[in-house]
This record gives structure tokens, sequence and C-alpha cells, in this order.
């Protein structure tokens, strides 16, 4: 069995000025003569840890500790692409007399995100839209596959308004009614089941963010439009994919192999994001100890790993001389940050949750499928 000090050389990059080295996996079986390192079950469910470092609703932080980056990259292509939600498919325009054209004003209503009751959203089904080319006719829009949304809307003067503007009142929102057309005049028309399942109680049909500026009108403008949101993927189009973003980085590694004291221990720190750097006194034990390069600087300040986490890895340390071979910098291959910002649709831990959910259901498909082979074999 190798060393701990073995095997954190096994799964640490390393970063060098200009190039990177030990980037390839190596834990496969017999890749070290005599090591079989055959993946089991216990071991990854012992090594395997999942820690939070900001859980806020639509904002989160946190470490996958222990798996592959196939796996972790696998859960954040399925963040980004094939979780479903509820978008905006269908725009039937009645009348649209303001200066936004028809079209932009379909585009701007598609990407405004929607939120509901999450067991209503489950239980919709999933609507085929057919294919031309293959002759593939789409569904019937019913209650069990579309929610129905309106927004129907005109723009007229406030009362007063229009000595306002006579006086040289050039605040629209004092002068009209309706002037801005935000997403929180969409209204959900509920239809069959709908108005139990998606009652206000419940979790009605809602924007995720209120404020969206639609269009804007003056007095005399009208919108009158029924909207068709259905169940959809990233995969299909990006107003459906529930996250701003979903990203992941390597933990950073420094390790200060040779003093830095001093003068050198402030500019070392400035070469790193605030907080990655801390300083402390060299202690009376840290000076006896003959060869550390402590001894005989008893009482000055030296520079310490404080929260490596924060680091950006810029690499900036290396570029200068006074530091060469006191610090090596790595990446550790089997620690992934992910930053998962959720649109609002559902919470960010939920998502991350849910990611799973669909890895699962694709490895049992895959295992139902390699089943089917051998039987056929």
């Amino acid at each position: 069995m190798p060393s701990r000090e073995e095997l954190d050389r096994r799964n640490t990059a390393n970063i060098h000025p200009e190039t990177i080295s030990n980037i390839t996996s190596t834990d496969f079986p017999y890749n070290y003569p005599g090591e079989a390192a055959d993946w089991n079950t216990e071991h990854f469910r012992q090594n395997f840890h999942v820690n939070f470092h900001k859980h806020e609703s639509n904002d989160a932080v946190f470490s996958l500790i222990g798996i592959d980056a196939s796996v972790a990259n696998a859960l954040r292509r399925i963040l980004l692409a094939e979780i479903p939600t509820l978008a905006i498919e269908d725009v039937f325009i009645e009348q649209n007399t303001s200066i936004i054209q028809d079209e932009v004003l379909a585009h701007r209503l598609g990407l405004v995100p929607l939120k509901g009751n999450r067991d209503g959203l489950r239980w919709l089904k999933w609507r085929n839209k057919g294919d031309e080319d293959t002759g593939d006719q789409p569904d019937p829009a019913t209650d069990f596959n579309t929610v129905v949304l309106k927004l129907q809307i005109e723009c007229a003067w406030k009362e007063g308004g229009m000595d306002l503007a006579r006086r040289g009142e050039q605040d629209a929102v004092k002068l009209y009614e309706n002037t801005n057309i935000y997403a929180r005049h969409l209204k959900f028309e509920p239809v069959g089941q709908q108005a139990d399942i998606f009652s206000s109680s419940a979790g009605a049909i809602l924007p995720v963010h209120p404020d969206i500026l639609l269009a804007k009108l003056r007095p005399g403008h009208k919108i009158d439009i029924t909207m068709h949101a259905v169940k959809g993927i990233g995969a299909d189009h990006a107003k459906f994919s529930p996250v701003a973003t979903a990203s992941y980085r390597l933990l950073p590694v420094i390790d200060i192999v040779k003093p830095i004291l001093g003068a050198d221990a402030k500019k070392f720190a400035r070469c790193f994001p605030k907080g990655v750097i801390g300083f402390e006194k060299v202690t009376a034990e840290d000076a006896q100890v003959q060869g550390s390069g402590y001894d005989g600087h008893e009482g000055e300040t030296k520079a310490v790993v404080q929260d490596a986490m924060r680091d950006t890895v810029s690499r900036e340390c290396l570029r200068h001389e006074e530091f060469a071979g006191k610090v090596k910098l790595g990446r550790r291959k089997d620690h992934f940050i992910f930053s998962v910002e959720s649109t609002g649709q559902m919470d960010s831990d939920e998502l991350f949750l849910e990611s799973i959910k669909v890895l699962r259901r694709k490895c049992e498909k895959f295992l139902r499928a390699a089943k089917d082979v051998r039987v056929q074999g």
C-alpha cells in the first residue's frame, strides 16, 4: 500500500511557470506494479465527501471530494442541459401596437423564467412538437402538457397627466398608466386540473423575477398576447436551463517548502488574492530546529497558507526570483469546487440533487441495455 505522501503526489497536478504536469489520471487497475486499484463501493463510500461552503437559495458553492473528473463533468453538463423546467414556447399575438417588434417581444417572453408548484411541474407531461421532415404530428395542447399565460394591457394617460406634460413633466411613470410592462403582468390561466394543482396555495405559475422589463408603452399602445409554456431541457434551448451558471474548479494546492520571511513574506502575500496567505511569528521552537531555515529568525514574520481555496492560481509568485524553489503550486485532482447559480425555478442545492437523479437514470438505462446485449449474445 503506497504511503499518504505518495498518494498525495499522485493526486496533485503540478503547476509550473509556463506548463503543468502530472495531469493524467492514474487510479485504474495495475497502472502501478502490484497495485490492483479495483473500484470498490465501500472504499468510495468512505472517501467521498460533500462539503458546502455557501448555501443560499439561488447560489451555492460546495466541494465534491473523492470522485473522478468524468463524474464531476457529467454532473456539470446535466445541470446545464438536462434538468427539465418550464418556459414559454408558443406566443400568439392578437395585437401589439407597441414599438417593439412581434418577434423580439416573443423572444423576450420566452426567456422569462417561470416557477410554480414543484410536484405540479413534475406532473406535467412532455409535449411532442412534431417534425415536418418525418411527418411526426405534434401533440395537441392539453392541461397535462401546456400551461397558458396571458398578457392583456393598454397604456393610457393618467388623470392630470396631460396638465403635467404641458408644464414640462417628462417622467413617463407620472404621466401614463401601464407605461412599463413587467413580467408580473403575465397572468396564469389555469386549465382543467391545473386549477387545483397550481392553485394559489399550492404554488401558481408565476415569473421568478416579477420586475423583468418586457416593453415600454405610450398612450394608445396595446398588447394582447396568449402564451403556451411547456416542459423542456437546456439541450433543446437555453431558456429551459435552470442555471445561470454551473461550473467547477480544482482545489488549489500551495506548498511553502522553504521559509519566506520578513519583507519577502509581505511581497509573497501580494502575489495572491486577499486571504490566501497569512502571517505568523517564528516561534522559539521553530528557530531551534536545525536546517529548518528558521534558525536565527525567532520573532520574525513568516508567510503561511491561510486559505488555499481562495486562490485563482495566477502563478504570480512563480514570476519572482526570490521565491524560486520556495513554493510549489498545484491542484488536487479529486477535489472539485462547484459553483451553481440557479435562475430561481429551483434552489441550487435541489438542482444538484436533481442532477444526481438524472445521472442515476442514465446509468440504470445503460445497465439495462448492457443486459439486453448479453442476453441476445
